[in-house]
């Protein structure tokens, strides 16, 4: 079993090539030139650093750090060396997932000219939605439908008009078997609030987030992703409470109060490499670089 290696907190990298690879295939026919694209599960972050030149006095720290690691076996605790502090005003230290919309099996209308999600009027499947809220529908005979929607207009509780990650509804009524829900895997948009009624502030365009394994303050995390919108904000009974639009997609589900990281976060990284190495003059300057790959 892996375990996790403690990185040397100095000194920063002094470049950095922070990179997100997708598993994307794609297709173009030779007779019109159309490509068709399909989104497999493996995304994830890849970066390349440089240390500045260090005496061996420190270096040493670094040294040790690679060696534990084991080549790719073991892990560490990462994040963008250029972005350790968050741009967002939240003011503590995480955030909590909030599953407002939990809708089971369900028959749905679609429209596309309105862009509205209709469920039976005897049913309340967005009784505690809020405008800014993203959900994850499922069910639907046409892929447009399914996926994640940000809600803009909340009609009423079971009525919603959304703004769709595929670009737009496509018409399909009396749809049985359909889910609503929130935080699912694969959605590209999230539901938090404050983790306290003194905690605050805003959530920005650019900001990481680190997706934790539990609702256990410390847990590790699993998954590290940016928010790519500014966040909606709503207060709701005291609670500050926001929908954010991030990438890459989530890897897993997470329930309700699962912990999300605000204040500098980071992922879970491994070695690419089975070897590591260092360069030194005759001064004991040493010069150290590495490659790392977020752990899926």
């Amino acid at each position: 079993m892996a375990k996790i290696v403690t990185m040397p907190s100095t000194p920063n990298f002094i470049r950095s090539n922070f990179v997100l690879r997708r598993a994307v295939g794609s297709v173009a026919s030779p007779y019109t030139g159309k490509v068709r694209t399909q989104e497999y599960d493996g995304v994830f972050w890849e970066a390349t650093v440089n240390l500045p030149p260090m005496r061996r006095n420190v270096a040493k720290n670094w040294q040790s750090f690679l060696l534990e690691l084991n080549g790719p076996v073991n892990h560490f605790k990462f994040a963008d060396p250029d972005a350790l502090l968050n741009q967002g005003t939240y003011n503590a230290n995480d955030l909590k997932a909030k599953d407002r919309i939990n809708q089971g099996s369900i028959e749905l209308d679609f429209s596309s000219t309105t862009q509205t999600i209709t469920a039976p009027s005897n049913t309340t499947p967005f009784a505690n939605a809020v405008v800014g809220d993203f959900i994850v529908v499922t069910g639907s005979a046409n892929p447009e439908n399914n996926g994640t929607d940000k809600i803009t207009t909340k009609t009423n509780s079971y009525t919603v008009v959304v703004e769709s990650e595929s670009g737009g509804l496509v018409t399909e009524a009396d749809k049985t078997g359909c889910t609503i829900k929130s935080n699912q895997k694969g959605a590209t948009g999230i539901n938090l609030s404050a983790s306290s009624s003194s905690a605050t502030g805003t959530i920005k365009k650019g900001d990481y987030l680190q997706i934790t394994s539990s609702s256990t303050a410390g847990a590790n995390p699993v998954q590290y992703v940016m928010v790519t919108d500014d966040a909606t904000l709503n207060v709701i009974g005291g609670e500050d409470t926001y929908g954010v639009k991030i990438q890459p997609k989530l890897r897993t589900a997470i329930t309700q109060n699962h912990l999300v990281r605000f204040a500098t976060p980071k992922g879970l990284f491994r070695l690419t490499t089975k070897d590591v190495d260092w360069d030194a003059d005759n001064i004991s300057n040493y010069g150290i670089s590495f490659s790392c790959i977020e752990v899926v």
